[in-house]
């Protein structure tokens, strides 16, 4: 039994039979991305968690918004972290292996986190949400991405947004969901969080192991009907860099950057998009018009993840880049302003296309590491680029909680706290922009000579 349960998560159990559509992976990417894309719907917890004890207002021993802000950030943080450990494991081990420990880290996660709520341990949930949670979204994040580049040659950037849209698409069901799930379990003394945990677990367990067990990988050497090869040029390569030796080249830590302060400006308002937006505009918008404005930016965050990348197949990469860092630079300025007239359609329309930027530099930045460092080792490149990910998630929620939490306390009202944060990203832009513009083609130096190179490394 055991050794048929091996063989049934083996890589070679999932490769194509002869006819199999390569349509039907995106379906399986979306099983497992529309899931942990909860994740960007967090913060429609963030107040009913302040009020667990004290139900109606926050009582003393309530957590406060500044230590909850902490589970996003950590979940955030392994994201990261689990994607550059586990991404040459996820590149041979295969999708499927993959997908299924995604799943049961993303429910057990939540299931940790409801005995969290239960018994009103923070630090259970930081272990929950936070830890094995964040070790499923890295895994399950990078899991299809380069299976789907495999399957798509002809257009790479379509298929990592097809890959990633479901991810950023993921709040959109789940902000709802969540709202609507407390609303049942909440009763005059006590909120719902508990067993709102405790479904999605269960419901996310049984999605991503359907996409799990339907992904395939393409036979060695495949190629779509009627496909023909680009021509490589200066931005475009033809060959493999070693994941290793991509670590050593400056495009590497240059597109790091760059990615890095893409993710800083968005997912510091990702994380706090609920409480920001009823802050900011008290009395317009209600803690039900946030969860929908918080689904509305999840529909633009998935959206733009699909429409950018495919972009970028026309525009290119870095023209797709220098577009986000210009356009964010000059979003980011006018939100004060719109939050000075009082604008909510404003605020809501800069704050969407930010976030649409913000899912479509993740959809384009696989492509953009392919067109560096090739393809073969895209998926584990990818998994470690993803610690800038890591790290704006400490970033961003740092930015946006402990800058509001000081002006507040230095009596500046609510709904101007978050002005400062917003200078403060327009001006990242301008960093991403510089460094966007030094990214030059990957030295033939670093290029691979021959294609049993990680063989030797790893038997070295």
């Amino acid at each position: 039994m055991a050794t048929q349960t091996e063989n049934w998560f083996s890589r070679s159990r999932t490769v194509a039979r002869p006819g199999y559509s390569r349509w039907m992976v995106p379906p399986a990417a979306l099983c497992v991305h529309l899931c942990i894309g909860q994740a960007y719907a967090y913060s429609v917890f963030n107040l009913p968690m302040t009020k667990l004890i004290g139900i109606t207002d926050s009582a003393p021993d309530d957590w406060k918004l500044t230590e909850l802000g902490w589970i996003f950030s950590i979940a955030i943080f392994f994201l990261g972290v689990a994607s550059a450990v586990f991404g040459r494991w996820v590149e041979e081990g295969g999708p499927r292996k993959a997908m299924f420990t995604a799943a049961c880290c993303w429910a057990g996660g939540f299931l940790i986190s409801a005995a969290g709520v239960a018994t009103h341990n923070l630090w259970l949930i930081y272990l929950g949400y936070g830890f094995l949670g964040g070790i499923a979204l890295g895994i399950g994040y990078i899991s299809p991405v380069s299976t789907l580049i495999k399957w798509f040659p002809d257009r790479p950037g379509m298929a990592t947004g097809m890959a990633i849209m479901g991810f950023g698409g993921g709040a959109f069901i789940a902000s709802p969901l969540s709202v609507w799930l407390m609303k049942q379990f909440t009763t005059e003394t006590h909120i719902g969080v508990m067993e709102t945990f405790i479904v999605l677990g269960v419901v996310y367990f049984v999605f991503m192991v359907v996409g799990s067990i339907i992904v395939r990988v393409p036979p060695d050497d495949w190629k779509p009907e009627g496909y023909v090869a680009p021509k490589a040029n200066k931005l475009i390569s033809s060959n493999n860099v070693y994941v290793y030796d991509a670590l050593k080249t400056p495009q590497f830590w240059l597109i790091w950057v760059v990615l890095c302060v893409n993710t800083t400006a968005g997912i510091g308002v990702l994380g706090q998009a609920s409480a920001m937006s009823q802050e900011m505009f008290p009395g317009q918008i209600t803690p039900i018009a946030a969860a929908g404005l918080v689904g509305l930016m999840s529909l633009f965050n998935m959206g733009g993840r699909f429409a950018w990348a495919t972009t970028s197949d026309y525009l290119g990469r870095r023209n797709t880049y220098f577009v986000f860092m210009v356009l964010g630079f000059i979003l980011y300025c006018l939100v004060p302003y719109m939050g000075s007239i009082g604008s909510v359609a404003g605020f809501a329309l800069c704050f969407c296309i930010i976030i649409s930027m913000y899912g479509g530099g993740f959809a384009t930045v696989p492509a953009y590491l392919r067109d560096m460092f090739g393809v073969r080792y895209v998926g584990a490149i990818h998994g470690l680029l993803l610690t800038a990910w890591s790290a704006a998630g400490i970033f961003g929620p740092v930015l946006v909680n402990y800058i509001r939490e000081y002006n507040v306390t230095h009596n500046v009202p609510k709904a101007d706290a978050y002005n400062t944060t917003m200078y403060i990203m327009a001006g990242l832009f301008v960093i991403g922009l510089i460094c966007n513009f030094f990214v030059k083609a990957v030295n033939e130096r670093y290029h691979m000579k021959v294609d049993d190179r990680a063989m030797s490394a790893a038997t070295a």
